[in-house]
């Protein structure tokens, strides 16, 4: 049987580590990518490598895309990062960054001859990102299949998003039984540059709330 390849976008935080374990149990040979977009919490991207390395991913790179150059985001900005709560979309939005990683992703996928794109978006316990929505994913297999070489020549393209629908307990759960190290992982906003997580943000609380629901420790390093 030929080996089929998977593009996995890793950020290093616990979704996508959870997402790499599913992608490689699926029977894939995963081609991790991370993207340092010029988010302040850089420790991320250290996770990242070291999850691909536990979680066996065949390869790993990061691509460099400047999104501090157009800047609106506390994450990319010089605007604070909120502590949890608050309505609407909030300000730790991230200006067209799931479009550009998923876009990053896909040429790759086209390269390798990769047919499958794993990405971690939820819909269920996270912060109101619209480009975490079910919709904004398959309108994005759309547009793949419109795009792109592959899909043109017969081979189509599939963006997979296997926690779209999953609450955070469920995440942790799923993570546990694949063996995921959550330890080695980084969520936080504000996370310093060891990985130490602030406990107060967004990504903070929807994390230990779902280690929490699942009646499991929270492994987490907080500074």
């Amino acid at each position: 049987m030929s080996t089929r390849n998977a593009v996995v976008l890793l950020s290093g935080g616990m979704d996508s580590a959870v997402v790499l374990a599913m992608a490689r149990e699926a029977g894939f040979a995963c081609h991790a990518l991370s993207v340092s977009y010029g988010q302040r919490h850089t420790s991320e991207l250290a996770a990242a490598a070291r999850v691909a390395d536990m979680l066996g991913a065949v390869a790993h790179k990061t691509v460099q895309v400047d999104l501090r150059a157009i800047g609106g985001s506390a994450l990319t900005d010089d605007i604070d990062v909120p502590a949890s709560g608050g309505d609407g979309i909030p300000v730790t939005y991230v200006p067209a960054r799931n479009t550009i990683m998923l876009s990053v992703a896909l040429g790759w996928a086209e390269v390798l001859g990769a047919g499958d794109i794993y990405c971690g978006v939820n819909a269920v316990d996270y912060s109101g990102y619209p480009d975490c929505r079910p919709a904004f994913v398959e309108a994005f297999e759309r547009l793949a299949n419109l795009a792109t070489k592959a899909a043109v020549e017969g081979r189509p393209l599939h963006v997979r998003a296997p926690l779209i629908a999953l609450s955070k307990a469920d995440i942790v759960r799923e993570g546990l039984r694949l063996g995921v190290d959550f330890a080695q992982t980084v969520s936080c906003y504000r996370a310093d540059l060891d990985g130490r997580a602030c406990g107060a943000c967004d990504a903070c609380r929807l994390r230990a709330e779902g280690f929490a629901a699942a009646g499991v420790a929270d492994p987490t390093r907080y500074a």
